[in-house]
């Protein structure tokens, strides 16, 4: 994938930009296709009013050389408000992301560069992305799970997120116990004990003082982790009968974690369900680290 970065196309090609909306960092790029990122840049999450700035700073001085921008996509941390009837479109809503919640993201874009902004989660740009360019073509059911600082899932049926009443939470799914994980409250402000409050990035550490990749590998974090992401894979195949799920994020960096989870939700299912080689059902990210960014790139696509 490290051909999608640094292309070059014809200038008559549409200007998009392209904003990853994440916790920790901003992650931007002016491209006029997949194969065409023209520019990259980071710039950390801190305050909104902060961020967007510097966010269209670096718009701005990308219009100045390459032209005015055709759309920008946003595909954002969330809980975000996705209905554009109502008058929160474009806002993150509560989140326990200090300083955010309420925070608008997509009206600040559209009003400095005067054209139209596409805005969905993070995840459910990601599973478009995987769609079109990578790992979930040719699937009409795909979902995509990000495992990091938070949990978050997207859902695609026949080439379409969805979006419902609001948008897909799996991170907040609530999986049993592991039992040699009883004592450990969870880490989730809302919930607990939910997926995101027993398996995120944060939630490894609060148990074990380590990211999963710093435990040994004989360590039980391994399993724990693992167990609790197979009773996602079940709940996903029992619900909506996928024909690919993607697990992204920092956690699934951990060497082995995918075997397991595999492994797992293989015994989890009890030989019940079929359709599906494990291996083929249960993948990596075939875009990389590059899911979120080429995610914006196929909101901005699809704007107008």
């Amino acid at each position: 994938m490290a051909g999608r970065l640094g292309g070059t196309s014809s200038m008559s090609a549409p200007l998009f930009g392209c904003i990853e909306a994440g916790g920790t960092k901003f992650v931007l790029g002016v491209a006029r296709g997949p194969d065409s990122v023209l520019r990259t840049g980071r710039i950390p999450t801190t305050t909104p009013d902060e961020t967007i700035a510097a966010a269209i700073a670096f718009f701005a001085h990308a219009a100045e050389a390459e032209g005015p921008f055709d759309a920008i996509g946003i595909a954002s941390f969330g809980p975000v408000e996705l209905d554009r009837t109502a008058p929160g479109w474009g806002h993150i809503t509560q989140t326990p992301k200090a300083h955010w919640s309420g925070a608008d993201i997509a009206g600040p874009f559209a009003r400095a560069f005067a054209c139209p902004v596409g805005f969905d989660t993070d995840v459910n740009g990601a599973i478009l992305a995987e769609f079109l360019w990578g790992a979930a073509k040719g699937c009409d059911v795909a979902t995509y799970v990000t495992i990091g600082t938070g949990i978050g899932g997207g859902l695609l049926i026949d080439g379409r997120p969805v979006h419902g009443a609001r948008h897909p939470e799996m991170g907040h799914f609530l999986p049993r116990r592991h039992p040699d994980d009883t004592e450990f409250a969870g880490c989730c402000p809302f919930h607990g004990d939910c997926l995101e409050g027993l398996a995120s990035g944060p939630a490894i550490m609060a148990r074990w003082g380590a990211s999963l990749s710093d435990l040994p590998a004989d360590h039980p974090g391994h399993a724990i982790i693992a167990g609790y992401l197979a009773q996602l894979v079940i709940a996903q195949r029992a619900l909506l009968s996928p024909r690919r799920i993607i697990l992204g994020g920092g956690v699934m960096g951990t060497p082995g974690l995918i075997d397991r989870v595999r492994a797992q939700a293989e015994q989890l299912g009890g030989g019940y369900f079929e359709g599906a080689d494990i291996d083929r059902l249960v993948v990596a990210p075939g875009l990389g680290d590059q899911a979120g960014l080429l995610g914006a790139l196929a909101l901005a696509q699809g704007a107008g």
